[in-house]
């Protein structure tokens, strides 16, 4: 039987697209800024595509295509919700790079946006990049200081052991 040693190493959540750096407080949508999903940021995307943020595991594309979630190897679960209200949009100005199951890195392409669309048909661009199974309590999740934030170098939320 062999055993895996792991380093206890924090996890490093990077922007998935260049844009503002906002508190999770401040999206206007209870759901994100109250944590009901999670611990969590934002960004106001200034330009781009959706990147993802961690190495991992695709583990949920949303039908409606507004949606990423990912599974980091520590068991963190992130979900990368681009605007707000897209969910109506039913998948348009969406173009997923990605499939389940999938294993992705740092800066590889997940979605491509229509910014232009969202910007018209939905209540939002404010992405918010939420840790799912923050609540489980297991580490604690610092947000980053930095404003603004480029895609796979600012590291916009670190995990560590509690």
């Amino acid at each position: 039987m062999a055993f895996k040693f792991f380093k206890k190493q924090k996890l490093q959540i990077f922007a998935p697209i260049n844009g503002e750096i906002i508190p999770i407080e401040q999206v206007q949508d209870p759901v994100f800024s109250e944590k009901m999903m999670g611990e969590g940021i934002a960004v106001i995307p200034s330009e781009g595509n959706i990147c993802s943020p961690v190495e991992g595991t695709i583990i949920q594309v949303a039908p409606t295509k507004h949606a990423i979630g990912i599974l980091t190897e520590d068991g963190t679960e992130i979900l990368v919700h681009i605007g707000l209200e897209t969910v109506a949009l039913k998948g348009e100005g969406f173009t997923v790079a990605v499939n389940m199951g999938e294993k992705v890195s740092v800066g590889q392409l997940l979605v491509e946006v229509d910014w232009e669309f969202i910007k018209n048909h939905a209540k939002s661009i404010v992405t918010p990049i939420v840790i799912t199974n923050s609540n489980e309590g297991k580490k604690r999740y610092t947000p980053t200081e930095e404003k603004e934030g480029k895609v796979g170098k600012t590291v916009i939320i670190t995990g560590s052991e509690k």
